[in-house]
Parts: C-alpha cells; sequence; structure tokens
C-alpha cells in the first residue's frame, strides 16, 4: 500500500520537549515510538533499518535536455558518465572492444585492467525509442556515490549503430525501471542494491534543476528540501515501467487529451513530455504552438505571460504545467516541451514534467510520490 503520511523533518526527532525529555523518549514511554518511526520511517537523515545508507549522486544538467552523473566500475575504479534512466533497467557502458564512433568519443571500460571483473559469456542487444546498441555481460564492483555494489552485472558494448549515443554527453546508461524489462541475465543496479541491504530503504528520489546546478538523486530515502507541501502518492499500475493512470489533460478546465483516462510513465531518460500524435496535436493547438521543422512546434517567446496552464489529474490532484515548465527556450527562440509519442496508448512524462515536481520511486510499496519541486 502507498503510503499516504506526509514526511516529518528528521530534526523533529532531536527537539527536546518541555521537562528536558527527547521526543524519543516520551514516545517510547507512552509506547508510540514504533508507530511513529513505522510511519515516518522515509525522512531522510534517520536510519531505521539494520544496514544500508542514503547516497545521494550529484546529476549533471546539460542543457535541460540530458542529466547525468558519475559512476565508478572496476578495481581500480574507472569513471564514466551514466544516465539515470527510469524508462529502462539495463546497466552498460562502452568497452575497448567497441570501434563504432560512439565509442571513440567517450569513455570505454578495459575489462583487463580490472582485477574483480568477470566474464559472463553472455551476449546482450538493447533497442531503446532512439538508438540500440551490442555487446556482452560481466560482473564487476560498481560504486554510486557512497554505496558500493559488489557483483553487479554490467553490459560492455562492442557495437553503437548509428549517431544518436555518437554526441551524446554521457558515456552509457543505468536502468532504474523494473527487472521485468530488463535483458536476459541481467539484474538492474537497484535491484541489486536491495538484495544486498545497501539503501535503507528500497526507494529512491529524484531533483532536477531547472539550472546547471543543484540536479540529485537520492538514493535509499526522500529528501523534504527539494519540495513543497506534501508527497502525494500514485500506485504503479504495471511493474515494468513507472507506469500509472492519468485520470485527464485539461487546459482552462477543458479537456483536451486523456479522455477517459491514460496511462503514463515517469521517465527521467526523456527529455520532452510525449503522448500519441493526435492529442499531442490537439495540446499544441490549444497552446499556440505552430509546426517547425524537425518535428517541433514553434512557439513566440513574447506569448508566454498569455499562455494557458495544461493541467494533468492523477489520483484526483491537480498537477499543472505553465508555459514556463513546457516551453523550451534557447538564445532567444522557443519550442514546446510537447512531443508526439509513437506509442498510441502510452504518455511519457519526462524531463519538463520531472522539474516542476520532486519525484519519488518506492519499490517497496510499488507506487510514485509526486510533490511540487522547489
Amino acid at each position: 500500500r502507498c503510503p499516504t503520511l506526509t514526511l516529518i523533518l528528521p530534526h523533529l526527532l532531536r527537539v527536546h520537549l518541555h521537562k528536558g525529555k527527547s521526543m524519543r523518549q516520551a514516545l517510547k514511554e507512552s509506547g508510540l515510538l514504533d508507530d511513529f518511526l513505522r510511519k515516518h520511517q522515509y525522512a531522510i537523515g534517520r536510519k531505521y533499518s539494520n544496514s544500508g545508507m542514503v547516497a545521494r549522486e550529484p546529476l549533471i544538467n546539460y542543457l535541460d535536455s540530458q542529466y547525468f552523473g558519475k559512476i565508478y566500475i572496476g578495481t581500480p575504479s574507472q569513471e564514466f558518465t551514466v544516465v539515470f534512466d527510469t524508462g529502462s533497467s539495463d546497466f552498460w557502458v562502452p568497452s575497448v572492444y567497441c570501434n563504432s564512433d560512439a565509442c571513440q568519443n567517450h569513455h570505454c571500460f578495459n575489462l583487463f585492467k580490472s582485477s574483480t571483473f568477470q566474464n559472463m559469456g553472455q551476449p546482450l542487444t538493447i533497442q531503446y525509442g532512439t538508438g540500440s546498441m551490442q555487446g556482452f555481460l560481466g560482473y564487476d564492483t560498481v560504486t554510486v556515490s557512497d554505496i558500493v555494489d559488489p557483483q553487479q552485472t554490467v553490459g560492455l558494448s562492442t557495437q553503437e549503430p548509428g549517431n544518436v549515443f555518437t554526441y551524446a554527453e554521457f558515456d552509457g546508461i543505468l536502468g532504474l525501471a523494473y527487472p521485468s524489462l530488463a535483458s536476459e541475465y541481467l539484474v538492474p543496479v537497484f535491484d541489486n542494491m536491495m538484495y544486498r541491504h545497501l539503501v535503507p530503504h528500497d526507494l529512491f528520489s529524484v531533483y532536477m534543476s531547472r539550472n546547471d546546478q543543484g540536479s540529485v538523486l537520492t538514493l535509499g530515502a526522500i529528501d523534504s528540501s527539494y519540495y513543497t507541501g506534501s508527497l502525494h502518492w500514485v500506485p504503479v499500475t504495471l511493474q515494468e515501467y513507472w507506469q500509472f493512470t492519468v485520470d485527464s489533460i485539461t487546459v482552462d478546465g477543458v479537456l483536451v487529451a486523456c479522455d477517459g483516462g491514460c496511462q503514463a510513465i515517469l521517465d527521467t531518460g526523456t527529455s520532452l513530455l510525449a503522448g500519441p500524435n493526435n492529442d499531442i496535436l490537439n495540446i499544441q493547438k490549444v497552446i499556440g504552438a505552430t509546426r517547425g521543422q524537425y518535428g517541433q512546434f514553434n512557439i513566440d517567446c513574447g506569448r508566454l505571460s498569455s499562455m494557458p496552464v495544461v493541467v494533468f489529474e492523477i489520483q484526483g490532484r491537480r498537477y499543472p504545467l505553465p508555459p514556463s515548465a513546457y516551453t523550451n527556450q534557447d538564445q532567444g527562440s522557443c519550442t514546446s516541451g510537447f512531443q508526439s509519442n509513437s506509442d498510441p496508448q502510452q504518455w511519457i512524462l519526462g524531463d519538463v514534467f520531472i522539474r516542476e515536481y520532486y519525484s519519488v520511486f518506492d519499490r517497496a510499496n510499488n507506487c510514485v510520490g509526486l510533490a511540487k519541486a522547489i
């Protein structure tokens, strides 16, 4: 069952009451401590499990279109930048066996220089919405922030055809979706962390900034300093992607898309907000965007203050996206953050949405938590 209580700030557990007793002691004497800790177990900075640690992984914001962080593989460790992608489950980086153009421009893992590497002898092929890779699987030690994850399955590319990954600012991808989406023999990184009790709680949370600084992935906890108000929890409807039901999408109270409800996924690896073609075209029309080149829709930057708010209703709650959220601004030109999706049944709430709403991905309760980001 999804949590329903507002989180409490961790310092409250150390506040002293009038008679000199700590809150912890007073609750214990009243027989309420166990219930209190159970209800507020996710507060960051306090660990109520016997093992694991909270880890904060800073994310680099590249032009509000890619968010990636540093990880380390092998012994001694080799550094890579990866997209922490909630829209996939596989984990891979380029290998020294790869001769594709994409691999020439990025760090490549040298398995011969790692004393802890083990070759599984299993092939790996992954096809993404854009781009693909071929390679093989191995085991090695992976370090994310302060968490050392031993015997982690790692995909190592031997081919990265096309240009999609050639000009990417990151080396590889670390998938954070459910294991049902992972390739055969590959255990997702966060699943391995959960199995080995390396995190205090089986959840992680994401804050995406609108500038170059401050974006962060928090493993094992929720950080209330990144949002205002309270978190609202949405059940996952299919444990593959982080998928849930959107009730409707409206502008000025008028339905513009998602009639009768629709399925959406929360995807840190997608820059824009994508949906079925007809629905997206309707939204583009309502916000006044006009068709441009390369599938983009242009927006008059001078109209931002008068453009409408697009509201996503989820679990009976409204999640408004103002023009500042759904408009991409670059060197004096503005484009729409809405994009047509090849899947006619699914919406993808990418970085455009996550920048506006701090997001918690809870594997223990199979739900997503959303709150207004600071």
